[in-house]
């Protein structure tokens, strides 16, 4: 027992010590792998740095007044000697020796060079799959969504004051959705589309953060989840088999009206919920859901019709 005690508080020394040496790491500096310069512009060939912010002040003095509030310069000007966040301007600008001697417009970069420049230090986790992700194979790059040389919002260096009007610039369909009647709270301020989205790329379909659209409704609505004794199949396929996500004008995030919903596959005569049998409680009441409460699944031993 003495001798398990002494190696489970070995562990905890060594695991504290990992914790500490990671943290006194630069935080943008474990990642960085410096990007070929003279590939993203030839004029770079056999530019050196200069190291000296001061000598890009006496010409960008009012850019830098801007540049000195984001997070990015303030980062950069604590960072370790040595990584390449240290070289401050130059870490994202490239070597600019060249340009001090001639300083015309020729060391630019195009706005997919300048992603290439971001991945510097920004390829971790959340971002390995921007190479083969929807917005990058449609020309959206980083500074289209953010402003790296300006503080413009509270978080991210976005481009806009916040996460909802960088990407309804572009998906505007999908605002006109938010502002139905019936939404998930994101201009109320309690979700972005980063709750549900991935900007940067994700394994599935439509960037999702998780690798399904249950998996991702999930992390939110859990006692949909399951497992259930009694499973509806619709709903285990896919939630927006029955929900707009985004927004709608019935109740509940519905794609149509909720008994309309239920007999778009249960079309069998007879029941006496149906339109042709009870016009009243159908359009204006629960309709089906009245009676068949558990419509996401149900746990009961008599619950097979989702009716307990």
């Amino acid at each position: 027992m003495k001798k398990m005690l002494i190696t489970v508080f070995i562990l905890l020394l060594l695991g504290i010590t990992v914790l500490i040496s990671t943290s006194n790491k630069s935080k943008f500096g474990t990642s960085a792998k410096e990007v070929n310069w003279v590939e993203l512009n030839s004029g770079f060939k056999e530019a050196t740095f200069v190291k000296d912010k001061n000598v890009c002040l006496s010409c960008h003095e009012e850019s830098a007044n801007k540049y000195k509030h984001t997070s990015h310069s303030r980062a950069f000007e604590f960072s370790k000697e040595g990584t390449l966040e240290s070289k401050d301007c130059e870490s994202c600008h490239g070597p600019r020796s060249k340009h001090i001697e001639d300083p015309d417009g020729s060391l630019t970069f195009t706005e997919e060079q300048y992603s290439k420049v971001c991945m510097q230090c920004h390829q971790d986790n959340s971002r390995m799959y921007w190479s083969g992700s929807i917005h990058k194979s449609s020309d959206v790059n980083c500074v289209t969504c953010h402003s790296v040389m300006e503080q413009k919002s509270d978080e991210f260096l976005l481009s806009k004051n916040s996460q909802t009007e960088v990407c309804s610039e572009c998906h505007t369909d999908v605002k006109a959705k938010m502002n139905k009647t019936s939404h998930h709270p994101v201009k109320e301020g309690l979700m972005d589309c980063s709750s549900c989205h991935n900007a940067h790329g994700a394994p599935g379909t439509g960037m999702l953060v998780k690798g399904t659209i249950n998996e991702t409704c999930y992390t939110c609505h859990q006692d949909k989840r399951g497992p259930f004794t009694w499973e509806h199949a619709p709903v285990r396929e896919d939630c927006s088999n029955c929900h707009e996500p985004h927004g709608s004008n019935n109740r509940n995030l519905l794609t149509t009206q909720n008994a309309s919903l239920c007999v778009s596959c249960h079309q069998y005569g007879g029941h006496i919920n149906q339109y042709r049998y009870n016009r009243v409680s159908t359009p204006y009441g629960n309709g089906c859901v009245n009676c068949h409460m558990t419509v996401h699944g149900s746990n009961h031993p008599s619950g097979a019709k989702f009716t307990r």
